[in-house]
């Protein structure tokens, strides 16, 4: 069934469209091209998806060419980083295609929009590359303006398949309008580390937080007493773990409170099958999920299995039953706010027993559907949360006095 002023019957589609709406009432792009596409695209369909984003990607890069060679740089920036975001987003049902061969080709037409768009932001934001075991992982200092002065700086933390410039319509262009920085990365399982060079998720994010962190420290354009943290989607997971372990940011957010990525995978398991996984029987476990195939159901855990190291089915769900924080939510001592929308569809109810569990200063905030902020990290509620995110953290930095 489709949501109260549903856009698609398809509830996936439904709410894609949403987070798209949502982005454009933070700048990224614009609501009436992004309504124009949405009318365009056929009910369930992954192809008319698929050709409907691109199309509208394709029109926005050469609209950001043609204004910088007219020498418009703010409104290349603009154009090239909807370009981006409507590229990403053209990729998220292609397990559903027939030719699954574009994604590799359109990630990275994707990806070159947005380089193309730091490089034309006229110095205000660079490339901070963060040493990871051995390699870099790719990071963005994105700062509002080029003087650089050592300025608050929120770390975002993705979640499990979100693109870069979806960030700035997931708090980071609320905060260069506060004029903080926003730092953004992908971490191991995530965008580019991923679909690039095959590294895969690991829950113990302190071990990607830390070094982010020993990066923005040392910069003269960050202030290393004013770092704020922010997680997105299952971000909200890595975030709440890594902060039992990593004590240098001043408050983080949670959005929304994630206590066991798992749950999402397990909840609609059939009895015998979990109880099989339960046992560790995994002979058994393998002989009915093959007994029971199902082609559709196949390519959706194919491509959701992706960013982790098991692809059998017994050995990833045992892998994501390490993505919980049960174990260590106790050594929490950073403010966290944990954000809990009504409709929570991957997470239900985990915000708030994250939120009991937490031991330190917390605070946990709703947000509803008579305002249009519920479902999956409030896509159509964005301004709302942002606002409140931001003003939650801006209350934990240092005053002078400090």
């Amino acid at each position: 069934m489709t949501a109260p002023g549903g856009l698609f019957e398809d509830s996936d589609f439904d709410y894609e469209a949403r987070i798209m709406l949502g982005a454009a009432a933070c700048g990224v792009g614009d609501i009436g091209p992004v309504l124009a596409t949405i009318d365009r695209i056929a009910d369930g369909d992954a192809q008319s998806w698929f050709e409907a984003w691109t199309s509208l990607a394709a029109d926005f890069a050469a609209r950001g060419e043609r204004a910088l060679a007219a020498g418009h740089a703010d409104t290349a920036w603009w154009a090239l980083v909807a370009a981006s975001q409507y590229y990403g987003k053209a990729t998220v049902f292609i397990d559903g295609m027939t030719d699954q061969s574009v994604f590799l080709p359109t990630f990275r037409t994707h990806r070159a929009c947005w380089d193309r768009a730091v490089d034309v932001s006229n110095g205000r934001h660079v490339r901070v590359p963060v040493p990871y075991e051995g390699r870099e992982l790719p990071g963005y200092l994105l700062r509002p303006d080029a003087s650089g002065a050592a300025r608050p700086t929120l770390v975002v933390t993705n979640g499990s398949d979100g693109t870069l410039p979806s960030l700035l319509s997931y708090g980071a262009s609320e905060a260069l309008a506060r004029g903080w920085n926003a730092f953004l990365f992908d971490g191991p399982g995530q965008q580019s580390m991923l679909f690039e060079h095959q590294v895969p998720f690991r829950p113990d994010w302190e071990a990607v937080l830390t070094p982010v962190i020993d990066t923005l420290a040392d910069r003269a354009d960050v202030n290393g007493q004013a770092l704020v943290g922010y997680g997105i989607s299952q971000g909200g997971y890595w975030i709440t773990r890594a902060l039992a372990f990593e004590h240098r940011l001043r408050a983080a957010v949670t959005d929304p409170g994630v206590v066991d990525v798992s749950a999402s995978w397990t909840a609609a398991l059939p009895q015998p099958l979990l109880e099989l996984l339960d046992a560790g029987r995994r002979e058994e476990f393998d002989a009915l999920v093959r007994a029971h195939a199902d082609p559709a159901r196949a390519r959706t855990l194919a491509f959701r299995s992706k960013p982790y190291a098991s692809d059998n089915l017994f050995d990833l769900l045992n892998e994501v039953r390490q993505y919980q924080v049960r174990d260590v939510v106790e050594y929490i001592t950073t403010p966290l706010l944990v954000l809990d929308p009504a409709d929570e569809q991957f997470f239900p109810g985990q915000p708030r027993e994250l939120f009991d569990l937490l031991p330190g200063a917390k605070q946990l905030m709703e947000f509803t559907q008579g305002l249009g902020a519920n479902g999956h990290c409030q896509p159509t509620g964005r301004r709302l949360t942002h606002t409140a995110m931001l003003d939650y953290l801006a209350d934990h930095l240092p005053t002078r006095a400090d």
